[in-house]
């Protein structure tokens, strides 16, 4: 599925919650798809099983997934995932500045434009 960095700086239930937002939003988990149980995934990375279930709380807390009882943890619709607004300003405040920067370093607006399309076309199915 995927591995964890133990050298990381980010904590390991942090890199467990980025690494299924990865795999949601590239499509790799499919709405509807049930997640390893907290068990089977805290024994395959080789974590408690603590970590996992405050990761799978996080994400259904930001609408990524899904809990029903007694059946599992459920991977949402994107069309469900809660924006958070703050963030988003946040993220676009730096994409502004680091574009300025790519301008000040002489790219041109053009080839500017062509490297975010490049990056976002990395995701893969062009939404």
């Amino acid at each position: 599925m995927f591995q964890l960095d133990l050298k990381s700086r980010k904590s390991i239930y942090e890199q467990v919650v980025d690494n299924l937002k990865g795999l949601i939003i590239m499509g790799l988990l499919k709405p509807e798809e049930k997640l390893p149980s907290v068990r089977d995934l805290s024994r395959t990375l080789t974590v408690n099983p603590n970590t996992i279930q405050k990761a799978y709380r996080q994400l259904e807390n930001q609408g990524y997934v899904y809990t029903v009882t007694g059946l599992g943890t459920f991977v949402s619709d994107l069309k469900d995932i809660k924006k958070d607004v703050q963030k988003i300003e946040e993220i676009k405040h730096r994409i502004r500045a680091d574009i300025m920067e790519l301008l000040y370093l002489g790219v041109s607006y053009e080839d500017t434009t062509t490297l975010i399309k490049e990056i976002l076309d990395e995701r893969g199915d062009h939404q």
